[in-house]
């Protein structure tokens, strides 16, 4: 058994803390876990103490003896910590409603980390990341920083390469939905583990490749079941938070790889800007709905008795996030050489890119960290979309940390999912003013535009 740990959770009042805890729980005997501590700020004081008093239900229901702080202060909880999970969302929900509605009402996507919606929410996100990295470096100079705040990948690469802090691992939940797709594909069950996935691309932009337990590719065969035109497969098996379109099947099978579901996004771009474009004249935006979602899921944390994870927990959309962190923390605790797919440096894994970027690749979880499987060049046909997603990437991040207007509109220029020209510089402006709170490095360019009469409507 390792050390007893400390484990600090930034966003603690988040809905997705009771997942957190379980997984937790269901590891008790690889993490020898002296305390927990959640962190909020004052907005989310509410949310924390609700989530809070049941995760302490939780670990008493488990006969633990895990201590479990709240606290709004962030020095007091990092103190000492051996890891950090940060699951926070700057600007709360309704700043993600923002970053869907504004887009569309401009004609183009809103969707959290993809198009002009993942780039705000980097901006908000980023200088507060780099904010509590400055107090690790201070307060808990060895721990471990273990990121799911979207978008994944930038967020950590921010956290690695301007705030300097290497021990920072990206994580995402859209791997382990698809690793246990597949297997369901294939007609085995989810706990026996018997597929080879090898992930490589970036965090909600990656392809993968599968082989069975013998040793044979079955790559092909998962294609044709999941995405042949007479296959109901994925429609009744993908992600809760994505709409299950069809992709031109005949593009798949020439390209030879397994694509992610945000692929959606970018493969079949104006099929899923007309779904967005008609929840949001409906006022349904996936954010609006898991507001909703979220509202319904803390009125059923209130609950005294309540010492469990409750099944509704799974329609927000995010599930398996917290118990990737889980299993994470259990791998590098206990040295465990656990086969996880995760956000980490390079290293020359993809050939295609820069050897420092940030890349979302299957990796050998070590004490040391992960260590990724070498994945070499892309095809053609994937190749190009990968390096222009991170141009994009390390421009939005340049963009986050300056505040410089040029580099902002130049990351929206970049983005194949926003239509370059004046509606895409309104729309810039809009973003701008309507995140004035939540955006201190732009201060100069707001009180500009708003000088200009750029105002934010509301809707």
């Amino acid at each position: 058994m390792s050390k007893k740990i400390k484990i600090v959770t930034i966003g603690g009042g988040s809905s997705y803390t009771p997942e957190l805890f379980e997984g937790m729980i269901n590891r008790k005997d690889r993490l020898n876990i002296k305390e927990i501590w959640l962190v909020d700020i004052e907005e989310g004081k509410e949310k924390l103490e609700i989530v809070g008093e049941m995760a302490k239900r939780m670990v008493k229901a488990a006969g633990l003896d895990w201590e479990v702080h709240l606290t709004l202060d962030r020095r007091e909880a990092l103190k000492d910590a051996d890891f950090v999970t940060t699951q926070f969302r700057v600007g709360l929900l309704d700043a993600r409603i923002r970053d869907e509605r504004i887009p569309n009402k401009y004609g183009m996507l809103g969707q959290e980390t993809n198009g002009a919606g993942g780039i705000f929410k980097a901006f908000r996100t980023i200088p507060v990341i780099l904010d509590i990295i400055k107090d690790m470096k201070e307060l808990s100079p060895n721990a471990w920083l273990i990121n799911f705040t979207n978008p994944a990948g930038m967020i950590t690469e921010a956290a690695i390469k301007v705030g300097g802090w290497e021990k920072t691992i990206g994580l995402c939940n859209v791997p382990v939905g698809s690793f246990k797709m597949n297997h369901k594909a294939m007609g085995y069950e989810e706990a026996d583990n018997i597929l080879f996935h090898k992930y490589a691309g970036l965090n909600h932009f990656h392809w993968h490749r599968v082989w069975d337990k013998d040793g044979s590719e079955v790559t092909e065969q998962l294609i044709e079941t999941i995405f042949s035109p007479e296959s109901k497969f994925r429609e009744e098996n993908g992600v809760k938070n994505i709409d299950a379109i069809s992709y031109n099947y005949e593009q798949i099978q020439d390209l030879g790889l397994l694509p992610c579901d945000y692929h959606t996004y970018y493969y079949i771009e104006k099929d899923m800007l007309d779904l967005g474009l008609e929840a949001y004249a409906k006022g349904e935006t996936r954010a609006e709905v898991v507001k909703k979602t979220e509202g319904e899921l803390f009125e059923l944390y209130k609950d005294p008795e309540l010492d469990h994870k409750p099944e509704q927990l799974a329609q927000r959309g995010g599930a398996h996030y917290s118990d990737a962190a889980c299993e994470l923390i259990a791998s590098i605790a206990n040295d465990s050489r656990t086969n996880m797919v995760v956000s980490t440096i390079n290293n020359g894994t993809i050939t295609d890119l820069p050897y420092d970027s940030i890349v979302e690749v299957s990796c050998v979880i070590t004490a040391e960290g992960p260590v990724p499987y070498n994945w070499g060049s892309f095809p053609s046909a994937a190749r190009g979309q990968l390096q222009l997603l991170k141009s994009m990437e390390e421009v939005v991040i340049d963009a986050a940390v300056s505040g410089n207007y040029a580099k902002a509109l130049q990351a929206f220029t970049i983005n194949p999912l926003i239509a370059a020209g004046s509606t895409m510089r309104a729309m810039l402006n809009e973003m701008l003013v309507a995140n004035k709170k939540y955006l201190p490095q732009f201060k100069d360019t707001i009180a500009k535009l708003e000088k200009e009469g750029v105002t934010y409507d509301g809707k």
